[in-house]
């Protein structure tokens, strides 16, 4: 079928084609944004904590403003001794879902010169690696000299581990281990990388998505620890999952009554998948929401085709006759209408690839929102195709069923 005459009369009506054409374009453009930011938060709710979750809780006291560190680890962790079926435990500053306590800027010099992001900073006491489970994966585990007392929050010369996503944003494509990086007068040299450590607000921090897992931990010795840390008296504890709740229920009435000047958190003492389940909270309505939002503009779109396909036939329908009297098949009819509507729907199409682009500009600008990846505008454009077939379908089946005779009448 040429497309000479199809051009010819969408000119003819140019307000209209005009108007669905930006009608698809914004479309295109909202669809497309909407599925990356659908994709994104999906992405970041399965994201890999590089802990077994099942396995551990966290018990959290506060208002013990006036606590020893060392004797309030002392007294809680010799009450969690006499707590059955309770393999570990260990006092942390934080875990991951967990309330953020060490995002701070690194620099790659000691004059900050060259500035590397703001991950997160761990710091854990003995026996915590082991109760989270984290293994490195390069470099080595920690030893009992590298658990050092502080100068301020951080000791000032800290071996630490770091995850494989921060290495490769620090040291593209180099091996991390023994390099140094900086956190004011405090330096820190790699020991040992991880495969995985989610920080505790992946998604949420001032590098956003892309900085989920820049996470570093420092050995600290709990004589060290200073007035936030021992505040917060945050221990993580590891058990069998089944027996976890029983745990966490016998752990609790053990170290309320090993610390009664302190007040047990209990919204803060929960299994970490709870924690997990909390913080994503937010992240599902917001996907719930897109989605609405994607299957409403897709309606919206559909319906302005049928409209004005609609509108055309019956504004056609002598020429149709005509048409047909002249030999013309249903299905040239048919054809006619549904390649109309792939030249309006290509040309909003690409219409709303600029504009998806733009937004996601915009986005990236005041929202710190990824790049778009240039494989979602193919998805928008197919589903708009798609869409645009099927709305103008119905009126162009019943264009099609116009009869030869109807040539003959007057109007």
């Amino acid at each position: 079928m040429t497309i000479g005459p199809i051009l010819s009369a969408l000119a003819r009506h140019r307000i209209a084609a005009m108007l669905i054409t930006l009608e698809i374009a914004l479309a295109c453009a909202v669809l497309c944004n909407a599925f990356f930011l659908v994709s994104s938060r999906l992405d970041l709710m399965r994201i890999d904590s590089g802990v077994d979750e099942a396995s551990l809780a966290t018990l959290k006291l506060r208002g013990c403003e006036e606590c020893n560190a060392a004797d309030l680890q002392g007294r809680v962790m010799q009450a969690l001794q006499s707590v059955p079926g309770l393999q570990s435990a260990a006092m942390v500053n934080t875990v991951p879902f967990g309330e953020p306590t060490g995002n701070a800027g690194i620099c790659l010099d000691s004059e900050c010169k060259q500035f590397a992001g703001v991950p997160h900073f761990y710091a854990f006491t003995r026996g915590a690696t082991d109760t989270l489970g984290l293994k490195v994966v390069a470099g080595r585990n920690f030893t009992p000299a590298d658990y050092q007392g502080s100068e301020g929050f951080f000791p000032a010369d800290s071996q630490v581990w770091i995850t494989r996503a921060l290495a490769e944003h620090l040291w593209p494509g180099q091996d991390p281990l023994g390099r140094e990086f900086w956190l004011a007068q405090f330096h820190f040299r790699v020991a040992g990388v991880l495969a995985h450590f989610a920080r505790p607000d992946p998604g949420r921090s001032e590098n956003g998505v892309v900085s989920a897992e820049w996470s570093i931990i420092v050995p600290i010795a709990p004589d060290a620890w200073q007035g936030a840390y021992v505040q917060r008296g945050l221990f993580v504890l590891r058990a069998d999952p089944l027996d976890l709740p029983r745990v966490l229920a016998a752990a609790k009435a053990a170290a309320a009554r090993a610390v009664p000047e302190a007040v047990i958190d209990q919204a803060a003492s929960a299994p970490l998948v709870q924690l997990r389940e909390r913080y994503f909270q937010t992240d599902r309505t917001m996907a719930g929401l897109l989605v609405a939002v994607i299957a409403a503009m897709l309606l919206v779109t559909a319906l302005g085709i049928v409209g004005l396909a609609s509108f055309w036939v019956a504004q056609r329908t002598k020429q149709i006759g005509i048409r047909r009297a002249l030999g013309a098949t249903r299905t040239d009819i048919l054809r006619y209408f549904q390649t109309e509507n792939f030249l309006l729907a290509s040309g909003g199409i690409v219409l709303g690839m600029l504009l998806a682009y733009g937004g996601n500009q915009l986005l990236m600008r005041y929202f710190e929102l990824a790049r778009l990846p240039v494989s979602y505008l193919p998805i928008g454009a197919l589903l708009l195709w798609i869409v645009g077939q099927l709305a103008v379908l119905g009126p162009a089946l019943r264009a099609a069923a116009i009869p030869p005779v109807v040539a003959t009448r007057s109007t």
